[in-house]
């Protein structure tokens, strides 16, 4: 029974349909722990499932006991050189990753990709899966030079292995071609990043995250290039996929939000921009208040919002009170916004 739920999960997950997966995933871990015992490899298995569900809707603070318990129960049980020791690792380094916190992601990235290589050989998709997420590492903290080579091989292994239009080659694609949008290599990451869209629309319905993700990124780039006409109803399409997907309190569609208020506010639309930049600051305060980590992308997004206000804001009394007004919508006392505020202005001195 706890297999079957698991599997059906699973299959829900993939869809993007986490409403109906929690439950389901929930129940299978019950089952297992009360039949199997809490230490059993199975039940690490339904922690990790669980919790990366809770990391795909931004509940870092639930999902990290969950994961480092994995962790503990895999190690013990199977050795710390196995595969699926390797595997809590890396989604453990993911969440402190999307979280910003590199400097504990770093050595568990690291020490996971050996246990790869060593135990399924250097062309195994799993190793070009722990390759992305060490590359995705590397590129957040700006070593470029050593994230390249890593999604190259990754995605030489994932064609290899899984096909040309397999999902996961689809995810290397558009990382690799992120990794060049940033370095202004624009012309090299466009038809990586319509080939991502292309086999995602294609292998995970038109409706999936992951292709709300490639929609973002290509209208970044057209964004980028001021290509504004082009861009539009990509941000718009991707942000009505992670609001179905997600839930309107997601961190993903605070970014969303934000993306496409900034290409409003290009456009001389500021009134429209407005209070879909106050949403996005919003939705990244409570992700912090909730989590107790400082969201990666509330300063900037916070930032974006303020030099709006000035822009449309009279006054510097207006401003405060717009400002005093986000904390109390996102629910701090006053005591911890002011930390947050003093955290976001003195960094940005």
């Amino acid at each position: 029974m706890a297999t079957s739920l698991n599997n059906l999960a699973a299959v829900y997950d993939a869809q993007g349909r986490y409403v109906e997966t929690e439950p389901l995933y929930r129940r299978s871990l019950a089952i297992r722990e009360k039949a199997l015992g809490p230490e059993h490899p199975d039940v690490a298995q339904s922690l990790n499932n669980l919790a990366l569900l809770h990391c795909a809707q931004g509940r870092y603070a639930e999902a990290e006991p969950l994961l480092r318990r994995s962790v503990a129960i895999r190690e013990k049980a199977l050795g710390p050189e196995h595969p699926d020791v390797a595997q809590s690792l890396d989604n453990l380094a993911l969440l402190y990753r999307d979280q910003g916190q590199y400097e504990k992601a770093a050595p568990l990235c690291e020490r996971a990709f050996p246990i790869w290589q060593r135990a399924l050989g250097p062309d195994h998709p799993d190793v070009a899966t722990s390759l992305n997420n060490l590359a995705l590492l590397y590129r957040d903290q700006g070593q470029y030079e050593k994230a390249e080579p890593l999604y190259e091989r990754a995605l030489a292994i994932y064609e290899k292995a899984l096909g040309p239009d397999h999902p996961d080659v689809a995810a290397t694609l558009n990382n690799l071609a992120a990794l060049y949008r940033v370095q202004g290599r624009y012309a090299e990451a466009e038809p990586l990043y319509q080939r991502s869209l292309a086999i995602r629309e294609k292998a995970l319905g038109p409706e999936h995250p992951n292709v709300a993700t490639s929609l973002n990124n290509l209208s970044a780039l057209y964004y980028t290039q001021g290509r504004y006409a082009e861009a539009e109803p990509l941000y718009r399409r991707a942000l009505e996929i992670d609001e179905k997907s997600y839930g309107s309190q997601h961190p993903t569609v605070a970014i969303g939000l934000n993306n496409l208020a900034q290409l409003l506010q290009a456009t001389n639309r500021l009134w429209e921009a407005e209070p879909l930049m106050r949403r996005s600051v919003v939705i990244l305060l409570k992700s912090t208040r909730s989590s107790g980590h400082f969201h990666p992308s509330l300063r900037a997004v916070f930032l974006n919002y303020y030099s709006l206000l000035i822009i449309l804001s009279p006054s510097q009394e207006e401003i405060r009170k717009r400002i005093a007004e986000l904390g109390q919508e996102a629910g701090f006392d006053s005591e911890d916004y002011r930390k947050v505020m003093e955290r976001i202005f003195a960094q940005s001195l």
